[in-house]
């Protein structure tokens, strides 16, 4: 499976943070959302851009997985532009 990963991670101001995902292609998609909002929403929004649904991507940070709870002021309390790792998950069997 292709791996995505966000290239990194800016704030704008206390409400707001940019997050930026990269796909292996290269490709950037950025979110801008409130850093107490459940990152479940930029997850979905992520996954309907590229055609996954959330079952079948993880997001990481610091090597952790990220819980669709987790909101970007848990994560990243302070401004950052370190890339945030996420990836496909690997297909299970059905036996």
């Amino acid at each position: 499976f292709a791996s995505e990963f966000p290239e990194g991670v800016k704030t704008e101001n206390n409400d707001h943070i940019n997050l930026k995902v990269a796909g292996q292609d290269g490709s950037v998609v950025q979110f801008k959302i409130k850093r107490h909002t459940p990152l479940s929403k930029l997850m979905k929004a992520y996954c309907e851009r590229q055609g996954l649904t959330i079952r079948q991507i993880r997001f990481r940070f610091d090597g952790q997985p990220i819980n669709e709870t987790d909101t970007p002021a848990q994560l990243v309390p302070f401004s950052t532009t370190e890339p945030i790792p996420c990836g496909r998950r690997p297909a299970h069997s059905s036996t």
